[in-house]
């Protein structure tokens, strides 16, 4: 839906303009944005939300098989940091549970474009070179997804002994 290469050493800044980009280019805001933790900024989380979505940065970096804490009750307290206020809200059930979706949306198609593509580093040189190569990479990519969905065709009977 939308992509980029860029030479900043940190992903703070890509979040809002690609949001707006996945905007502009199918037509429709998605509901809600999760990023990386290196995307946690005040100026991140007023834009999402100025937007009208939900932003869904954690200020640490998530481990797989930390225990589930409690989730929180009550009123989000005041004077909580942006930090805290976001380590609150995927404590929820609702926040695991929308933060979770990424794994499973975005975080496989970069372990696919590595490993089934063998894609691990650019042939081009140059940032105009270089995103162009990105895009094709990005456009095969979908276009694979798009003819499997087509071939796939309407869901098969599966006939069994009863």
């Amino acid at each position: 839906m939308a992509n980029e290469v860029v030479q900043d050493t940190s992903d703070k800044k890509q979040g809002v303009p690609m949001l707006l980009r996945v905007a502009r280019n199918t037509g429709d805001s998605p509901e809600g944005s999760s990023m990386d933790a290196g995307c946690l900024s005040e100026d991140n989380v007023s834009k999402v939300e100025g937007l009208g979505r939900e932003a869904l940065i954690p200020p640490d970096r998530l481990k797989r098989g930390d225990p589930v804490q409690r989730a929180p009750r009550g009123r989000i307290p005041k004077g909580l940091s942006l930090a805290d206020r976001m380590r609150r809200k995927l404590k929820t059930k609702r926040g695991r549970q929308a933060y979770a979706r990424r794994k499973v949306a975005a975080e496989p198609v970069f372990g696919r474009i590595e490993q089934a593509r063998g894609f691990r580093q650019f042939l081009l040189r140059g940032m105009e070179k270089v995103r162009t190569e990105w895009s094709l990479i990005c456009t095969g990519h979908n276009l694979l997804k798009l003819w499997r969905a087509a071939s796939a065709g309407p869901p098969r009977v599966q006939w069994g002994l009863a």
